[in-house]
């Protein structure tokens, strides 16, 4: 009989140890299945909570999670392999997306034109069997190019034209190409973004306006050597207003406008006060300078006088004393050496 007590005293403390399925609240907590989201309007025990706050709300969370778990055992099940999963209903509750709604990307022109032929997208292969190289060479990318160049080593030109160079007009049509797809691209972009664009290029807030345009050829045709003359007239091309050859050519007549008393009166006024108002310039720096230069001139004079007094020999000074009397000699030519590696300053005299 004691090892039955112990046994059954020992089963009964490790069911102690789990809480029961069953959890009973004042209110009934809203489980929405579709999400596994449980909201529980019950309020906080605040004196539990104030008691120890961690094991308060594991055990809350725990009886939250115990009544979603028992909800989902009540959907119908299915086995799948080994494992037996049960089918979530839809959702109940609206959750708010972080982000707007992605928009279908506007199809490119070469798209729709497929979509309203039937025509269906076919995948090329990354290499294809060229029998000119008897080789193996890629369907596109730069590796094609060099294929393509291998292959149009020598190209026929056609009646014997010395002067054309098939290899140029070659990649000049390629190049061509090239910007051609460029501008289609550009066009999508722009469709895409619902920016207005013209027949041809891109308008912008650093574009010209249409007059400019106009403005601009004009004066391209005109910088010939002709002013114009000879140069080609397109077929829809328009003439910009105010610019004509007079206006482009220097030097030329423009027609004379009309004299009037009154406004012959008014140029005469102009005149008359723009002379009577006009005050004299004074340059100070230009006045320095030559106020300097006519003391750099007084003192050289007085330098020189100087020198005569001492070549003519001793005269008298204020005082009546006798001043000493000195010899300039004139240096002996060839004795200095010249620096022919110094330029010589100045005006050069003959």
């Amino acid at each position: 009989m004691d090892i039955v007590k112990e046994v059954l005293e020992k089963q009964q403390q490790n069911l102690l140890k789990y809480k029961p399925i069953t959890v009973e609240k004042p209110l009934d907590p809203t489980i929405d299945v579709g999400h596994l989201l449980v909201s529980d309007p019950n309020y906080f025990d605040d004196e539990q909570l104030k008691a120890d706050r961690e094991k308060y709300v594991l055990e809350l969370t725990r009886d939250n999670v115990q009544l979603l778990i028992n909800s989902v055992w009540q959907l119908p099940t299915e086995r799948v392999e080994e494992s037996i999963v049960a089918k979530l209903p839809a959702p109940k509750a609206p959750l708010p997306r972080s982000r707007k709604l992605p928009v279908p990307k506007p199809l490119t022109k070469w798209e729709e034109f497929a979509k309203k032929k039937g025509i269906k997208k076919r995948t090329r292969e990354k290499k294809v069997f060229d029998p000119v190289l008897d080789k193996w060479v890629p369907t596109y990318g730069y590796q094609r190019f060099k294929a393509e160049k291998e292959k149009d080593w020598v190209l026929e030109v056609p009646q014997n034209d010395p002067n054309r160079d098939m290899f140029k007009e070659k990649r000049d049509l390629r190049i061509e190409r090239v910007a051609k797809n460029e501008v289609a691209r550009m066009k999508n972009i722009a469709r895409a973004k619902k920016i207005a664009t013209p027949r041809t290029g891109f308008i912008g807030p650093e574009s010209a306006s249409s007059k400019q345009l106009i403005a601009a050829s004009n004066i391209a045709k005109a910088s010939t050597a002709s002013v114009g003359v000879f140069q080609e007239a397109l077929p829809n091309d328009k003439q910009a207003r105010g610019i004509g050859v007079r206006e482009l050519v220097p030097g030329e007549r423009r027609k004379k406008k009309v004299a009037t008393i009154a406004g012959e009166k008014r140029r005469n006024m102009d005149i008359v006060t723009k002379v009577l108002n006009k005050k004299p310039k004074i340059d100070i720096d230009r006045a320095i300078s030559l106020q300097k230069a006519e003391a750099r001139a007084e003192r050289q004079a007085n330098d020189d006088d100087d020198d005569d007094e001492g070549y003519s020999g001793s005269k008298k000074k204020k005082g009546g004393k006798k001043s000493k009397g000195f010899s300039r000699k004139k240096p002996k030519g060839g004795q200095g050496k010249r620096n022919h590696s110094k330029r010589a300053v100045g005006r050069k005299r003959r």
